[in-house]
């Protein structure tokens, strides 16, 4: 398998720290922005390299967090939903709102959302475009608060910048906590969220060292690693 060719400013910007050494929450985001170099505002993202087997259903680390200081990213809120719940979304601010219309409207192939909320009475339908969303990570779930009653916190959540997580087949959980551009502290507050959310997500099976590694990273940036102890007293949890 051939190695993948990095460019020059990439191979640049990995001179300016230590790659194998573990920094401190505030000092590896900093680091990791001032690392990017792209001419974009780059995504922040955190990988979390968990001590779980996902191939267990109780050790699939799966939720969603509100960012304090959102995402950077405008998000559009579908809600598929019936009576006085349509007037509710609609005022919550959701983008598209609507019942059997949307539903074979995605059955044609639209796909110009981000999100999808629906009422519990709306899932046996819902369930029809299951093999449409599903692939996407975009089919409702009461677990991340999508499929709910209450449509107008629901979408005024999302809207925020909420942030789902799941665990992939190697136990790493990738989450994007920002743009570059929001700089320490705004990076850092979304940091604590979803770091907290993780640690406390901890499964009573899960054996041995549970925070195994962080590393986080712009998008074209190289990867900066995180001090796991650190990372537990910011985040307030306990492993």
């Amino acid at each position: 398998m051939a190695m993948r060719k990095r460019s020059p400013r990439y191979l640049e910007s990995v001179k300016k720290y230590d790659s194998q050494k573990a920094y401190p929450v505030g000092e590896a985001l900093q680091l990791a922005a001032d690392l990017g170099y792209a001419k974009f505002d780059e995504t922040v993202d955190v990988a979390f390299r968990l001590g779980v087997d996902p191939r267990h259903a109780d050790q699939m680390i799966r939720g969603a967090v509100v960012m304090p200081s959102g995402t950077g990213k405008a998000i559009r809120v579908v809600v598929i939903t019936s009576g006085e719940k349509i007037k509710e979304a609609e005022e919550a601010g959701a983008d598209v709102v609507g019942s059997d219309d949307i539903i074979q409207k995605i059955q044609g192939g639209w796909m110009d959302f981000d999100r999808v909320i629906a009422t519990p009475e709306m899932m046996g339908k819902v369930g029809r475009i299951g093999r449409i969303l599903g692939p996407r990570g975009l089919m409702p779930n009461p677990k991340l608060g999508t499929v709910t009653t209450d449509v107008s916190k629901a979408v005024k959540a999302q809207k925020a910048g909420t942030v789902e997580y799941r665990t992939e087949k190697t136990g790493i959980v990738h989450v994007l906590i920002g743009k570059k551009s929001f700089g320490k502290e705004k990076l850092l507050e979304n940091f604590k969220a979803v770091a907290g959310a993780i640690i406390r997500a901890k499964p009573a099976s899960s054996k041995g060292t549970y925070l195994k590694s962080l590393v986080i990273s712009t998008t074209m940036g190289p990867g900066v690693k995180i001090d796991t102890n650190d990372a537990t007293v910011v985040a307030g949890g306990r492993l």
